[in-house]
């Protein structure tokens, strides 16, 4: 909250808060990640790379993250990691389109490039344009 009453939701960088999860929390982390990246090995193995990557794109860290985030922080802490996260994968989906249609025409750096400006321009963008219709709406 701000000293005014209202949310804060300002983007910033706290490296400090790194030690703050207890070490637990990061191994459950490790884990879910360790998992689903074994579940995609086994699935390649079984039945291609195409249908292993599908598994690599699965959020993994995400359900441990925001499992924690609720039972140490409180639900309205997960649901602006769950948020966030989801922006930020709306601004990968972007890239993707942006590497689809560049990759073979351009040379690698510059459809990487311009796929990661896309990725950064779409999540920047959703994420200022919520807040602005979260500013706009009337509290509660």
């Amino acid at each position: 909250m701000t000293a005014s009453g209202g949310d804060d939701d300002r983007v910033r960088l706290r490296p400090g808060e790194l030690r703050r999860p207890p070490k637990r929390d990061w191994a459950i982390r490790f884990a879910f990640g360790a998992g689903v990246s074994a579940l995609a090995a086994a699935v390649s193995i079984v039945a291609g790379p195409r249908a292993g990557g599908l598994f690599l794109a699965f959020p993994a860290i995400l359900l441990a993250s925001v499992t924690l985030v609720a039972k140490e922080e409180g639900v309205r802490e997960a649901d602006d990691e769950i948020r966030g996260a989801t922006l930020g994968a709306l601004g990968l989906v972007a890239f993707a389109v942006v590497v689809g249609l560049t990759a073979g025409v351009w040379p690698l750096w510059a459809s990487l490039t311009a796929a990661a400006l896309a990725w950064g321009a779409v999540s920047l963008g959703l994420y200022a344009a919520a807040r602005l219709v979260r500013a706009g709406r009337p509290r509660s």
